[in-house]
């Protein structure tokens, strides 16, 4: 089996949601989130899009409900025995609900006091209608396993180092083709290579890339161009390994570099200092957004920056990799050592059509935060 980390971490996050569980006045919890099943477990699939459902109870107890797609899948990524893989019968009319239902009363616990996590791309309005018309009254729960995943362990800490690695071979696959004249597809294509040929995976989401006007966009967009003589190139991206991330950003000169870039570089590199003195275990995240802002608003720039200035990193599946909370206005979630961030500082002017982003991934440590990537956070021109 391709699993990551051993049995006794998996053994500790099994005990340590079950005593989150009690803690809660569970009996049992339904796992929806991919990130959750793949934390406790090692379960790696995008069968997620489909109905099914992992079920933990308070005696720690872990049971999945599946398709049949998933049957083998879950037998080969995960510490699942088979006895404890359900698969629901697929036919018209068919309602994995009342599966589920079923699996609950197999285990002891129906008609306890059952958390549900809806937060999550895993489950969808239509099937968290279906469960909850099946099984009446169900407790929100999304921060349970969450909230335990955001302290990485030291065999997490690798995985994201081995992540940020990748990230930084992508940007040097990234800049060894930046040019006048390059085509983005070529630049794309570049750096997901490098992250494939480190071993690494697919990211949460698709790689963030745009040139001339599209620079001043920060999603992925269809479409791809030639890079002209004089240029920016802003790219968004994260290398992945065993599903864990570690993202950058970062925006490029192609040509003579304007006096206008050459200030927005500085103001986001005074933010990004600004945000990695605000990190320290026991301090609150939205310390890290008012640096960040502090540094922007002073010099007039709140026209071109987010309302956000990053967010968590970890084992995180598609649509997005976000690994919530973000850093935004007033957050009062305390960070903690071995909690990894994203931090990205992002200026967007239209008025004079020019952006300039820069972000990388970071460690937080005991007295601060570390960097994990090998690049400093530079004006690169190409």
């Amino acid at each position: 089996m391709p699993l990551h980390f051993t049995d006794a971490e998996f053994a500790a996050r099994r005990d340590a949601a079950t005593r989150a569980l009690k803690e809660a006045k569970l009996d049992a919890i339904l796992l929806f989130a991919p990130e959750s099943q793949y934390w406790i477990s090692g379960y790696d699939t995008f069968g997620f899009a489909m109905f099914q459902s992992m079920v933990l109870t308070r005696d720690g107890h872990l049971s999945l409900l599946t398709r049949m797609p998933d049957l083998r899948q879950a037998q080969h990524t995960s510490t699942l025995a088979d006895a404890d893989i359900h698969i629901w019968h697929e036919r018209e009319g068919s309602n994995p609900a009342q599966d589920l239902a079923q699996l609950l009363a197999d285990l002891g616990v129906a008609g306890g006091r059952i958390g549900i996590e809806g937060q999550t791309a895993g489950l969808t309005d239509f099937n968290g209608r279906m469960v909850r018309e099946v099984l009446g009254d169900l407790t929100e729960a999304s921060d349970l396993i969450r909230s335990l995943r955001r302290l990485k362990s030291p065999a997490e800490i690798e995985m994201h180092r081995r992540a940020a690695a990748l990230s930084d071979d992508a940007f040097d696959a990234a800049r060894s083709l930046t040019r006048a004249g390059a085509f983005e597809g070529d630049i794309l294509a570049a750096m997901q290579g490098a992250v494939f040929k480190g071993g690494g995976d697919y990211a949460g989401n698709e790689f963030v890339i745009g040139s001339g006007p599209g620079a001043l966009l920060c999603r992925y967009f269809s479409g791809r161009r030639h890079l002209d003589a004089s240029d920016q190139l802003t790219l968004e991206w994260s290398g992945t390994y065993a599903r864990y991330h570690a993202a950058m950003m970062q925006t490029l000169i192609v040509g003579d570099v304007s006096a206008t870039h050459r200030k927005l570089h500085g103001l986001a590199r005074d933010a990004l200092e600004a945000c990695e003195a605000a990190i320290a275990p026991g301090k609150p995240m939205g310390d890290v957004y008012a640096a960040h802002a502090k540094v922007f608003d002073a010099a007039g720039m709140s026209h071109a920056r987010l309302q956000a200035c990053g967010y968590g990193m970890g084992a995180i599946y598609t649509p997005i990799w976000v690994d919530f909370p973000m850093f935004y206005e007033g957050n009062p979630l305390l960070m903690q050592e071995g909690q990894v961030f994203f931090l990205h500082m992002i200026l967007m002017d239209s008025e004079a059509g020019a952006a300039m982003c820069l972000g990388h991934s970071v460690l937080v440590t005991r007295d601060g935060c570390e960097r994990l990537s090998r690049h400093a956070p530079d004006l690169y021109t190409q």
